[in-house]
């Protein structure tokens, strides 16, 4: 009895230590999402930590279809000697559609010893295959205009409603709905859900989004009315000619309004009830009058449907009519919603001559204004938006007109079109009380807002600006004792989250596409400030849906028409073709996703086939190049090395996938591209790249292919001095010359670019009044946008250089940590939650002594850089550590996970 006694308390001693639990569990990068349409999900967790280097050394998932049960009725994967945490792909029985699934996991540590199981998390299928629904695509019966100019006329948003009865005790209520172009529904008078501008935008012929919402506590006993109000969206786009010539309804498959929707209420008795969309459904005609996501919303309160949303019968209500609907297959949006992420407070309102009054929100943002008024009836208040104001204190809406389509260029967006396509939106007042009302079908970019129409005069509580954005959860934080970095940080925050409606878009006024070099140059700043797996998985998507028969990729995606320099058919410059591989890449780095690059590596062998059939002499010769920078663009050098990081990503994906004779093959092509590169661009013995730009010589040492490095770096430095140390390259040249500059240690010079107050730089930006980064370095008051996010890539120095984040293997598993001080920097700190935990850097210098703080995360193993002289006296917890070795004024330890606190004189 003693022995089995002492075994037990031994048993016990050791469960009571674990050191590892499991935390946060994700299904799909997603915590208990509501519907997934997978077959196989992925499941990942992260860990609460105690004490230092601490790994997982296998794990155990159970799922069952009931709370109660612990055995994993539907799968028990058994203890896996393995030290994976992430996307591992259920094994168990086929899943169910419409199902709520609970999952759990215990994970043991280095010494063998078991965790406590986690908490349950959940996952609920939708609809797992296509014949799940049983809802038809409805609209009102309206036909299509014919006519290009009567697309500009009113033409009022329809409403659905539908009555129906609940007897039985509910257990759970979900509503499943695509409504194109955008929806709002309702249930009972309340409104579903905080989502706006739903449902992301997308190639329509291709896919369609559909979003799942739990409605159970809106559902009641008895009489129930679901309402639904549609808006044109991308789906009923104007026919208007952005610069002339691009038609969105050339480019994609467009439509009517309409809506396909599903509320399946289950029981406690176990049976089912679904409300469809059919013929049987009620539409009429709503209050918005226009609506279009440039020129913005119109809307009549005085054609309100009164009680439509609690009401089971009106006079104006007639019969749905069954549609055709968009081509494209429903998939469940899986990225985060958007929604109205803050509401700002005007700073001043001000009247600039009588009945004309503008509203500066101190801050240029993407969304729309929300007003409160009272007055008479009929009384239309018009409300313009812009992102900066004329000398004179009026309006200035050039730089956010849709399309450059203005009167002063006779720029002209064809039949109908106005001769300027500024942002408006008009309310006209029921006469009713106070009234409050935010458009709910467009959104705009701008600061300030002109207001005319208002009765009487409007006053810092009568309006408010909403900023809307996908709602991205936030990964990163930076700040520094350099005042000006971490308004920039800000700056470039407001700037990215302006663009983020459900593609990421160049800017939010003007055209709000998504250009693929925009997305290239700043994804890993994106990526280290917010959560962008989904996200970018929807991207990767839209690039793979607009994939020409050839195997071309678009400039833009969803593709809007432009194929500016591209290579016949609708394909893009290789520039902006990039972003399909390159996202992929970048989602295994940071995220550790591979299956992305499994689903789409025959797409990339499809984009290669055509690369290599339109090459000409091997290499290319034409692109848009370095977009914005000063000097004279290398384009035909860069298309070419554009060429070469195709390979280069095809040959590493081959690799990641184990396909040996696709790693041979397109490693054989990227030698042959590099080979031609420096014998056509490079001038020999003098290391120069083509004209010998900034950019230039940017990209011969970013992509490696200089035979004469310290010579090409020499070039480049004679050019930095050109400049007086200032910036002059461009959308890519920019991210390029922050990682060259890191790569080689020469951060001082980083620094110092990045520190410039006079133009062209950051700086120059800030000074001049910028709350959101312009397009281009001069500025503009007419033309360019000022809410641009492509010079943002600098954010991404801030986390690799300043704090010295940066994966060494996929996931972060590996972590480098080496923050390269610069200047007058005396501290920085910050942390980038990865997919694996909190990645914390700290680093001050004070009173002759540096210090840094680190935190890694559990399950991950870091090399930690520390800036120091050869054989300096190095501490940690009062304890002289040993370096693993000197580099370049660096020392190196190697460490597991937990806290670090390292000292040293300098």
């Amino acid at each position: 009895m003693k022995y089995i006694f002492s075994i037990i308390l031994t048993l016990l001693f050791h469960h009571s230590f674990a050191v590892l639990h499991p935390t946060k569990l994700t299904c799909e990068y997603r915590e208990n999402p509501l519907g997934i349409d997978m077959a196989k999900p992925r499941f990942s967790w992260q860990f609460v930590l105690e004490g230092r280097s601490q790994n997982q050394s296998a794990y155990e998932i159970i799922v069952s279809d009931r709370e109660d049960d612990r055995t994993g009725n539907q799968w028990n994967s058994g203890k896996i000697g393995s030290g994976q945490s992430l996307h591992i792909e259920y094994k168990g029985s086929s899943l169910k559609s419409f199902t709520k699934y609970f999952w759990r996991v215990r994970v043991y540590d280095v010494n063998d010893t078991a965790s406590e199981w986690s908490d349950p998390a959940t996952f609920e299928t939708a609809m797992l295959s296509i014949s799940d629904w049983t809802a038809k695509w409805i609209d009102d019966g309206r036909h299509q205009f014919e006519r290009d100019e009567d697309f500009y006329k009113d033409d009022r948003m329809p409403l659905f409603k539908k009555s129906f009865v609940v007897k039985k005790t509910i257990q759970s209520a979900r509503l499943y709905i695509a409504g194109l172009g955008y929806y709002e529904a309702y249930l009972n008078g309340k409104k579903i859900g905080d989502h706006v501008l739903d449902p992301g935008w997308t190639t329509y012929r291709k896919e369609v989004l559909y979003v799942a919402h739990d409605i159970t506590h809106l559902l009641k006993n008895g009489d129930n009315v679901a309402g639904v109000m549609l808006g044109n969206g991308w789906y009923n786009p104007l026919p208007m000619r952005l610069f002339s010539r691009f038609n969105l309804r050339d480019a994609q498959e467009t439509g009517r309004p309409c809506l396909k929707a599903e509320i399946r209420i289950q029981y406690e008795d176990g049976s089912i009830d679904s409300i469809v969309t059919d013929e049987t459904w009620q539409t009429a005609l709503g209050p918005v009058l226009r609506n279009n996501v440039y020129l913005g919303e119109h809307f009549d309160a005085r054609l309100e449907q009164k009680d439509w949303l609690t009401a089971t019968t009106g006079k104006a209500w007639k019969n749905a009519v069954l549609t055709k609907g968009p081509s494209g297959t429903l998939s469940v949006q899986m990225q985060p919603p958007i929604r109205i992420t803050k509401v700002l407070k005007p700073i001043s309102v001000k009247e600039l001559k009588p009945g004309v009054f503008i509203a500066d929100m101190g801050q240029n943002f993407a969304g729309a204004a929300r007003i409160k008024v009272k007055g008479k009836a009929g009384t239309q208040i018009k409300l313009k938006y812009g992102e900066n104001i004329h000398p004179d204190g009026s309006l200035n809406f050039l730089t956010s007109i849709a399309g450059q389509i203005k009167s002063m260029w006779k720029v002209d967006g064809g039949p109908g079109a106005p001769a300027d396509a500024w942002q408006e939106d008009r309310y006209t007042l029921k006469g009713v009380g106070t009234e409050v009302w935010a458009p709910r079908f467009t959104f705009h970019g701008f600061r300030y807002v002109e207001i005319t129409g208002w009765p009487g005069k409007p006053d810092l509580n009568s309006i408010e600006g909403l900023r809307m954005n996908t709602d991205l959860a936030s990964t990163g934080d930076f700040t520094c004792s350099n005042e000006m970095f971490n308004q920039l940080h800000s700056v470039i925050n407001w700037t990215f989250l302006s663009n983020v409606f459900s593609v990421q878009s160049d800017c939010p006024g003007r055209e709000k596409f998504g250009y693929g070099a925009d997305i290239t140059a700043t994804c890993n700043s994106f990526n280290y400030n917010f959560d962008m797996a989904s996200f970018y998985r929807k991207a990767v998507s839209d690039f793979a849906d607009e994939q020409q028969p050839d195997g071309g990729i678009t400039e833009t995606a969803p593709f809007v028409g432009i194929a500016d320099r591209g290579y016949g058919g609708n394909s893009g410059p290789l520039g902006w073709q990039l972003a399909f591989p390159y996202l992929q890449k970048q989602l295994f780095t940071f995220y550790g996703d591979k299956k992305i690059i499994e689903d789409h590596f025959p797409a990339i062998k499809k984009q290669m086939e055509f690369l290599q059939a339109n090459s000409v002499d091997g290499l290319f010769h034409w692109d848009i190049s370095d977009h914005e920078a000063l000097d004279p663009r290398p384009e035909a050098f860069s298309a070419s090395a554009f060429y070469y990081h195709h390979a280069l990503l095809a040959a590493e994906f081959a690799t990641i996938l184990d396909k040996r004779e696709d790693k041979v093959a397109f490693t054989k092509l990227a030698e042959q591209i590099k080979e031609l590169i420096v014998q056509k661009y490079l001038v020999p013995n003098t290391g120069r790249f083509d004209n010998a730009t900034q950019s230039a010589q940017l990209f011969a040492l970013w992509y490696d292919v200089s035979p004469e490095k310290e010579l090409t770096f020499e070039i480049l430095m004679n050019e930095f001095k050109r400049y007086q140390n200032h910036i002059s390259s461009g959308i890519f040249g920019v991210m390029m010359m922050f990682d060259v500059l890191r790569q080689t240690n020469n951060n001082e010079l980083a620094y110092t670019i990045a520190n410039q107050r006079g133009y062209p730089g950051w700086g120059y930006m800030l000074s001049n009044g910028a709350t959101t980064l312009w397009e281009n370095w001069k500025g503009s008051d007419n033309v360019y946008s000022q809410n641009h996010p492509m010079f943002g890539s600098v954010d991404e120095w801030f986390y690799r250089s300043l704090l010295g984040i940066n994966p060494a293997a996929p996931g972060f598993e590996k972590i480098v940590i080496k923050p390269q001080p610069a200047g007058d920097l005396t501290w920085a700190k910050g942390s980038y939650h990865s997919v694996r935990g909190k990645i914390g850097s700290d680093w001050k210098i004070e009173n002759g002594k540096y210090t840094l703080r680190v935190s890694i995360p559990a399950n991950t193993t870091s090399e930690v850089w520390i800036k120091c002289m050869e054989n300096s006296l190095i501490m940690e917890k009062e304890k002289e550590v040993k370096p693993d070795a000197y580099e370049n004024g660096y020392a190196l330890i190697r460490v597991g996970s937990g806290e670090f606190v390292f000292e040293v004189k300098l």
